[in-house]
């Protein structure tokens, strides 16, 4: 005999589950979960249907993208051209400053040469944010 045992045979276990039961009355109900909100979520499919099936709607919500996307592109650009051609200009304009010498190189060369680089640099990074933001307010206006 171990000293766990009482001697005493163990109860049977289905009727010890009936008594327990009873003495709980009844069986927990059950709940229903929803995991995901079901309003509004029709309109969401339909107008991704119409972008997957290239219906009129659909293509004007991407061509509206794109013109987005493309205008920022242009505005960007001609940001960098002004820049960029509003150098020789003021060179010419200001003669004294086209005759600074920084670190052995004259300043003209010195702007044309350099500046170019990290200011194409800043524009890309730029435009690859806004781009991206664009994209982000286009699935916020087709999840809606």
């Amino acid at each position: 005999m171990s000293r766990h045992d009482s001697g005493e045979e163990p109860p049977d276990k289905p009727a010890q589950q009936d008594a327990w039961l009873s003495v709980s009355g009844h069986k927990p109900r059950r709940r229903r979960v929803v995991l995901a909100d079901s309003r509004g979520r029709g309109r969401v499919l339909r107008t991704i249907i119409e972008l997957e099936e290239q219906t009129s709607v659909g293509e004007k919500l991407v061509r509206d993208l794109v013109m987005i996307q493309l205008r920022t592109a242009f505005l960007l650009s001609a940001l960098f051209v002004l820049v960029i051609g509003g150098l020789p200009i003021a060179f010419y304009l200001m003669p004294a400053l086209a005759d600074v010498v920084v670190v052995g190189v004259r300043l003209p060369w010195l702007l044309l040469g350099v500046v170019p680089f990290p200011l194409l640099y800043g524009l890309g990074y730029w435009y690859r944010w806004l781009a991206e933001r664009h994209e982000r307010d286009f699935v916020n206006m087709v999840d809606r």
